[in-house]
């Protein structure tokens, strides 16, 4: 069925219902894809169109190289420099789709109540990145290590005070959730990494030894935070430990998320990973914290197949070479990684794995063809559109990711739902390294000629019409990037409409 863009609130059963249509399935001239009809189809003639993939790097959203971004506010309120969209906005421009912003709290450290202005600031920096079309990982903090090494007190928050600071947070980040990647849960620690702390272990000069009243209060900042936004938003650990131990699971295969729990809601499917120090030893220097180091490693292949992964690398070594970091990436399923950090490690890998990472981090859809079927008549069975999409990238979306085939015609435009084979319609599925067929029927159009295109827009109401917020597939000749959509070069003829009610 079709559906008019301002009636996406319509139910999914209804929107998948097949009823009959009479329609004329005809090629689209003019595109780059060819269109070919196809042979042996007896009652209902088909129409098939091949696309041709490109090399080229994507700035599509919540994925690829990310810019680190931070700021301050310290006692006398100064440290505080705003987001500036031009700046932003000459980041997408060159490629990058996301920053990662760190909020230190300095100011508010011995200090429950944030300043209304610093809240307005925090609002005002998510503004200028929607402005520049740009997503943003959060995190916030209280304090930066300085050099190594690092001894107790660190400077970091008692546990009431950080919950009440995520108390006040929380609206912030909740309404301007339609350009937040995800949110690391930050607060403990230097640099909120969650280890050298003063209130969050009961030795701060021995912070590896941790106690049970010291994971209690470390499960009581990652449950304020997933109570606080939305079930939209994941958050992220930095350590596999700390999400076995805050949510109740083992480490290896068996702790960790499968497709039945995947996406949805709840606070397994929630609570994703980032590595501050990737490739940098067998551990990642604590990072990977099981005995023997391959349980971990088995979990977190299992685990981000459904949640968000990412970080930075460390320091250069034997095992940040590129052979290694390619297979380690895929492996893990890397969503993002940060471009301002090592220059040791990332320079290393030479210009074209840096291009090989900057296209396959996350997702990276690719349109193989797409099949229009004509209907059987009124009385008989509604046309159906097939498009297969494979995705050459290490991920997936993380974030909801709605699959829509768009009809635009002079009678105005309309969605249907792409559903998978498990009657899926969400691009969260589309996994690394396989090829998805997704189809749809057609009914409740007006009569008229239509032309079909592939929409992935973000799933946020907010941003959901704003091309720079859709995912465009890896292919030439297809982007339109007024309406963010993939053009599928076929036109539908309808010529009677059937209701699917």
């Amino acid at each position: 069925m079709g559906t008019n863009t301002a009636q996406r609130g319509a139910t999914l059963s209804r929107r998948l219902a097949a009823m009959a249509v009479g329609l004329l399935l005809l090629p689209a001239a003019g595109t780059a894809a060819a269109a070919t009809p196809a042979a042996g189809d007896g009652a209902g003639r088909t129409t098939t169109v091949t696309y041709t993939g490109t090399d080229a790097n994507i700035a599509n959203p919540q994925r690829g190289f990310y810019r680190h971004t931070e700021t301050h506010y310290r006692e006398d309120g100064s440290g505080y420099v705003p987001l500036d969209p031009a700046v932003l906005s000459g980041y997408r421009a060159a490629g990058y789709s996301q920053i990662l912003r760190v909020f230190y709290l300095e100011k508010f450290v011995d200090q429950p109540v944030l300043d209304p202005e610093y809240l307005a600031l925090v609002n005002a920096d998510f503004a200028a990145a929607r402005e520049a079309g740009i997503s943003v990982i959060v995190r916030f903090a209280y304090v930066q290590g300085g050099a190594w090494p690092y001894s107790p007190p660190y400077g970091d928050a008692p546990v009431s005070t950080v919950l009440a600071h995520i108390k006040q947070l929380g609206p912030v980040l909740s309404a301007n959730a339609d350009v937040i990647s995800t949110v690391q849960a930050g607060m403990v620690g230097l640099w909120g990494e969650g280890y050298y702390t003063d209130y969050f272990a009961a030795d701060p000069a021995n912070p590896g030894v941790l106690t049970d009243e010291d994971w209690a209060n470390r499960r009581a900042v990652v449950k304020a935070w997933l109570d606080v936004l939305p079930t939209s938003l994941t958050v992220q650990v930095r350590t596999m430990l700390m999400k076995q131990m805050i949510l109740g699971v083992p480490t290896g295969v068996e702790g960790a998320l499968t497709e039945a729990d995947g996406f949805s809601g709840s606070d397994l499917a929630r609570v994703g990973h980032h590595n501050d120090c990737f490739l940098a030893a067998p551990d990642d220097w604590g990072t990977f914290l099981s005995d023997p180091l391959s349980l971990d490693q088995e979990y977190l292949a299992q685990d981000t197949k459904f949640v968000p992964m990412g970080g930075e690398t460390c320091n250069p070594n034997e095992l940040s070479s590129w052979e290694n970091a390619s297979a380690t990436m895929a492996r893990y399923h890397y969503d993002y990684l940060n471009w301002d950090y090592n220059r040791g490690v990332l320079d290393s890998w030479g210009a074209d794995g840096l291009a090989e990472t900057a296209r396959r981090l996350g997702y990276r859809f690719v349109l193989q063809n797409s099949t229009v079927a004509q209907s059987l008549g009124h009385g008989g069975e509604a046309a159906t559109v097939t498009v297969d999409v494979a995705n050459e990238g290490w991920s997936a979306p993380y974030n909801e990711r709605p699959a829509e085939l768009v009809l635009d015609g002079a009678r105005g435009t309309y969605t249907v739902p792409l559903a998978d084979a498990q009657g899926r319609t969400d691009a969260r599925w589309w996994a690394p390294g396989t090829t998805t067929t997704v189809s749809a029927s057609v009914c409740d159009v007006p009569a008229g000629r239509y032309h079909a295109y592939l929409a992935l827009p973000s799933a946020d109401a907010r941003v959901a019409g704003d091309s720079r917020y859709a995912i465009r597939t890896a292919n030439e000749g297809t982007w339109d990037g007024t309406t963010g959509w993939n053009d599928l070069g076929q036109d539908v003829a309808v010529d009677a409409t059937t209701s699917c009610s």
